[in-house]
């Protein structure tokens, strides 16, 4: 199985690690849903000067466009990890954190770019509610891309 494959296949199952961990959070602390991956949706649409449709439409786009940004960013961070990693083998826990930081940063840089958060803002609380998912997909994901070498 060749990097890229390899990649999005740890992409996919650490992405799918991290949503169990977010319903969870959101099931647990009884959380609303984060609204950026609506609003991320919302900002790229304008940006990139395309309409989402009118008033129900739209949102019901931003509704499934929203979580595809998620699948990306997490098929991405891996994707890049292991064109990083390349043919050396990383010990398990340095992937998992490499992998942590690379989905952290994926997900966190574009919407701080788009002016939708600032995570030099965030308190102590928010950086660890941020983080345990993110080390639920760094763990997967670097377990499934050891398991396919």
């Amino acid at each position: 199985m060749d990097t890229v494959t390899r990649g999005l296949v740890a992409g996919a199952a650490g992405t799918s690690a991290l949503n169990v961990m977010t319903y969870l959070d959101m099931a647990v602390r009884a959380r609303p849903a984060s609204g950026t991956p609506e609003q991320s949706v919302e900002k790229i649409a304008e940006a990139a000067g395309v309409g989402l449709g009118p008033g129900a439409d739209a949102e019901n786009r931003k509704a499934g466009l929203g979580p595809l940004l998620g699948y990306g960013a997490g098929a991405g961070a891996a994707l890049v990890y292991g064109l990083l990693a390349g043919r050396r083998r990383v010990p398990l826990p340095l992937a998992a954190l490499a992998l942590t930081g690379l989905a952290m940063a994926g997900s966190a840089a574009p919407m701080t770019a788009l002016g939708l958060t600032d995570p030099r803002t965030w308190s102590a609380s928010d950086w660890l509610m941020d983080a345990v998912p993110h080390l639920a997909y760094g763990a997967v994901a670097a377990g499934v891309y050891t398991a396919l070498r």
